[in-house]
């Protein structure tokens, strides 16, 4: 049977001597091997027994309870809750990520931010998530969550809309006419962009341009300006009289 001195656990755990000599202070976990020179051994079973305090220390839970629990859950149920948790992080790092990357994007389209800003983001992206797929039929939902551009994601398709809402801004500010060259090429390439995101389906397309001028309250999308929007329809209809 193979022993591990308390040396070798505090290694191969990142435990200090400290740790477990405490443990087996308060009879949390007893070293099951003594030799005749009071030196103590681990067995292969109390490692596992170490395992678990350790995942559910990661619980936060209090030494007292996992006194407790350690008779009465197996290290598969243990591992469980541990995958559970991890799930649960994931999920609160993932939100983190999002409204980071939704950050850096509004400044990238506005340049400044205000700290009302920030709040609504990060209020409408904890009550209201995707609200504005609850407009479309169920077979649409999946598609347009895969690919309608989101602040929140730094993909290749958001970045262009990102870059084409500032050079609309930039218009706007500058007095540039939506009836004019610049206003044909921001036309032309925005309905290029969303017939690749919305895969040619015209009617889709303006069905969600439709729910895009919807208030942010309602939706959940990204504010944009109603002055951008109205600056973008004129685009578009400059652009089709030129054809």
């Amino acid at each position: 049977m193979k022993l591990w001195t308390i040396g070798e656990v505090c290694k191969q755990k990142n435990i200090s001597i400290r740790t477990l000599r405490y443990y087996d202070q308060i009879n949390l976990l007893t070293p099951s091997f003594k030799d005749d020179n009071g030196r103590r051994y681990y067995s292969e079973k109390d490692l596992f027994e170490l395992e678990k305090i350790i995942i559910l220390k990661s619980l936060s839970l209090p030494l007292e309870n996992i006194r407790d629990l350690l008779d009465k859950l197996t290290y598969k149920q243990i591992l469980i809750s541990h995958h559970n948790y991890l799930q649960d992080q994931l999920t609160k790092l993932q939100t983190s990520i999002s409204h980071t990357a939704s950050l850096i994007n509004m400044i990238d389209l506005e340049e400044s931010l205000s700290w009302e800003q920030v709040t609504k983001l990060v209020q409408n992206s904890q009550n209201t998530p995707k609200k504005w797929i609850d407009y479309f039929q169920d077979n649409e939902k999946a598609f347009l969550q895969e690919t309608i551009p989101n602040i929140s994601n730094n993909d290749k398709t958001t970045q262009q809309y990102i870059s084409l809402l500032r050079r609309i801004d930039g218009c706007i500010q500058n007095n540039i006419k939506a009836e004019s060259q610049e206003g044909l090429r921001l036309a032309s390439e925005l309905m290029e962009i969303s017939k690749d995101t919305f895969q040619g389906d015209t009617k889709l397309m303006e069905q969600f341009w439709e729910v895009r001028k919807l208030p942010t309250s309602e939706t959940g999308l990204y504010p944009i300006s109603e002055e951008i929007l109205e600056y973008v329809e004129r685009c578009i209809a400059y652009a089709a009289t030129q054809e």
